[in-house]
Parts: C-alpha cells; structure tokens; sequence
C-alpha cells in the first residue's frame, strides 16, 4: 500500500485515493463547511477515526467565510472560499490526514466563481506548483447536455493543467442545496441518469483530464418522508457496464459521486459503493447535529441566554453563554455525526496518510 502525504491532495495523490476507495469498498463523506468551527470539527473527527475526508465549500458557504453582510456578493463569495482553503491547507497537515479540498454545486450563473478560484490556483500553481483546491464541481444537470459537456471540458482543459479534476452533475438531484435546485422536483423523471448520457460523458472528458460524476439515481438534497425519494442504485451499476463493455476498460471506470446522502439507508448506501461510489455528501445531518447539539445547550441553561447574571442568586453565566462554549458543543455534534458516517462509508481507519 503507498501511503500519501497528510494534508490537501491534488493530481495522481487524489487519483489513487480514489482507486484505493473503490478497490477496498469504502467511500469518504463530503461535508459542507460554513467557517473555522465546522472545518476544525472535520478534522478533528477525521482524526479521531483515522479516516480521510472531502471538505468543500457551496458558494453560500464560501459567502458566509467571506461575511454575509458585504455588498460585494461575488467577491466576498471569493475571498470567503479562498480563505476557507487556506485555512483547510494550513490545519490538515497537523490534524494528519489526507483532505480533498472541493467547491460543491455551481450552475450556470456561477461558472464565474469557480472560474476566478481557478484563475488564483493557476497564479498559485506558477508560484509554488500547487493549486489551492484539488478540484470543482460544474452542476450544469439542468442545461441542455450538449452545453453541460461543453462548458465542463472548456474548464476541465485548465484544470488539468494544474493538477485539479473536475466534478459534474448528469441528471438532476432533487430538492434545494443552497439556492441550486428546487423543493417541487421531486417527480422530475431526470432524478434518474441515462447511461448513454453517463458513456458520452466518459468519451467526451476522460481524454482532457480526470473527473468524477454525479450520476442521479433518485437522489435528493435534505431528508424527507418515508417513501418520498425513491433511490435506485442499480442505474449506477448500468452506467458502470457500459462504459466498461463500449471502452474496453478496466471495472468500474466512472468515479461516482453520492449527492443527497442525507437521510440515506445503510442499504442503499452499501450498494452505492459497491458500484463505485467513492464520495458521499451529507451536509442536512451535520447541518442538524451541529444546530441539535447548541440547542440542547441552550435548553439546558435558559437563564444564561437571558441573563449575564443570575437575577435571583447573582451567579455569573459568561462561562456558559462564552461563543467558545456552546459553539464547541456544535462542533461536537458534527464530530459525532461524522463518526457515524466514518463507520457506515467503511473509511474508518482507512487513511492513507503517512
């Protein structure tokens, strides 16, 4: 077994995580992160469990780094992911294992986003021949394919150059992920990925660079009714075959990605890997963990979210309503989470760090 450098992955280091995960059946959980609190707890639970992990930032996310309340939306969008990456690179290294660093769902309307990211990887890359993420995600599932190839080869072109894969979308994932997508999809028959749409996709980029698909087989952001989202991995096993049998290669070529994790059965999640599922995004539950875990807090001491002071025993609460306190209860939520995602995706004890 090569054993890789702690720390964020880039190139042929990220290429053969990947191939480790499917040959040995695990797959690592993607998280959304929002600031230092939920990246620190990331780490801190990836750690724990001598797992690596995907740490990746939504444009919303990225704003929120950068300050939600500037009035330059697209620059603090930015700044915020660049700042959020730095921070990754800086702390992943000591935490001791290995990091994918990503930027999630950008559509049509952000492709000048991750195309500026881009641009500041390619400045860093000439500089210090490192680029500041290991790859983007282009989600244009709800354009014509014709553009949705285009557009990802165009980018894939320059990613490639520095090292950097690139993630696409085929198929919709249903439901809403920070302003991409919509609650009333539920029903959209394009919850499920053609296979063809799935080969001419692997023809089409694989001979520009590396990259990985979100291939749609039900999946849907955020955790709804029993019997509302109806998962079908074997769309996924379907896409494998033929790509295999049409390009003559090895097993399982597509590098598939999980959107919609949230909420999933280990079942289901099982079978996902078993047809090549190598990444798994559940940003709903650690969403949840984290507000769960503050507002037990706050149940907890009422008179401490109200009062500086008690107003009956005159007991100072600043050791409870300190940020520090309650916002570690949040991160310990998400760690707790995680541990479980560790454990279902199988990568627990699985880190290829040196």
């Amino acid at each position: 077994m090569t054993h890789l450098p702690a720390g964020v992955l880039s190139g042929t280091d990220y290429q053969y995580l990947i191939k480790r995960a499917k040959e040995e059946g695990y797959a690592l959980p993607a998280v959304n992160v929002v600031g230092t609190n939920s990246i620190n707890a990331v780490l801190e639970a990836a750690a724990k469990n001598n797992s690596d992990v995907i740490i990746q930032l939504s444009s919303g996310g990225a704003q929120f780094c950068g300050g939600k309340g500037h009035p330059d939306a697209f620059n603090t969008r930015v700044l915020g992911a660049i700042s959020a990456a730095q921070h990754v690179h800086l702390l992943a290294e000591h935490y001791g294992v290995c990091v994918v660093l990503h930027t999630d769902h950008a559509n049509k309307g952000l492709i000048p986003w991750v195309e500026a990211l881009i641009g500041y990887s390619e400045d860093l890359f000439q500089d210090q021949g490192i680029p500041l993420f290991t790859s983007h995600m282009l989600d244009l599932s709800e354009e014509p394919i014709d553009f949705n190839l285009q557009e990802s080869a165009r980018l894939l072109k320059r990613l490639s150059a520095l090292d950097m894969s690139l993630e696409i979308e085929l198929g919709i994932t249903g439901g809403e992920e920070d302003g991409v997508g919509s609650e009333d999809n539920l029903n959209n028959p394009s919850l499920y990925t053609q296979s063809e749409d799935c080969l001419r996709a692997y023809e089409e980029l694989s001979p520009l660079g590396h990259f990985s698909l979100a291939a749609s087989f039900g999946n849907v952001h955020g955790v709804y009714k029993p019997g509302n989202v109806q998962l079908r991995p074997e769309i996924l096993k379907a896409a494998q075959e033929l790509v295999q049998q049409h390009c003559k290669t090895g097993e399982k070529p597509l590098d598939l990605v999980f959107h919609g994790g949230s909420g999933s059965s280990k079942a289901h999640i099982k079978e996902a890997i078993s047809h090549g599922v190598f990444k798994m995004n559940i940003d709903t539950d650690l969403q949840f963990a984290f507000a769960h875990a503050i507002a037990e807090t706050i149940e907890q001491n009422p008179k401490a979210f109200k009062h500086q002071v008690d107003p009956e025993t005159g007991t100072p609460y600043k050791r409870i309503y300190d940020p520090r306190s309650f916002l570690r209860d949040g991160e310990q939520g998400i760690i707790d989470r995680l541990t479980e995602s560790f454990h279902i995706l199988g990568s627990a004890g699985k880190s290829l760090a040196s």
